[in-house]
């Protein structure tokens, strides 16, 4: 029985999972991922990559994800879990492609500038 190890990434959480087969329980940090992830859409995110590829159910997922939100974290998990899966079966990448599950979404927080209050946004002007 062979253990698949992968990665993902989004903004700054780090998922790494080990995929195996099994009867599709997915651990992240040690808990349920309904624990972990207690709302429908972050569920809904860390399956979806089982669900397009038509194997739910068929692995076991045990996952180490840290930083980030709670979103960021989810999106990361379903990257990952999308390269194991094109690891194990490469047919299954167009499909998963299709759906833009095997892009990393590389988008980040813009850094605060020197004078500005945020990013972009400026203090208040004062004439006088």
């Amino acid at each position: 029985m062979s253990v698949t190890n992968t990665s993902g990434r989004r903004k700054t959480a780090v998922a790494r999972i080990y995929l195996k087969d099994g009867a599709g329980a997915i651990t992240v940090n040690g808990k349920d991922h309904k624990v972990y992830f207690p709302t429908l859409p972050l569920q809904y995110i860390v399956n979806q990559s089982l669900e397009v590829s038509e194997l739910t159910g068929q692995y076991d997922i045990t996952v180490n994800v840290k930083g980030g939100g709670v979103k960021g974290q989810a999106e990361a998990v379903r990257l990952a879990i999308a390269k194991a899966i094109v690891e194990l079966d490469a047919e299954k990448k167009p499909a998963l492609r299709a759906k833009g599950l095997m892009t990393r979404d590389n988008r980040m927080v813009e850094r605060k500038k020197p004078g500005r209050a945020k990013a972009r946004k400026k203090f208040q002007f004062s004439k006088r």
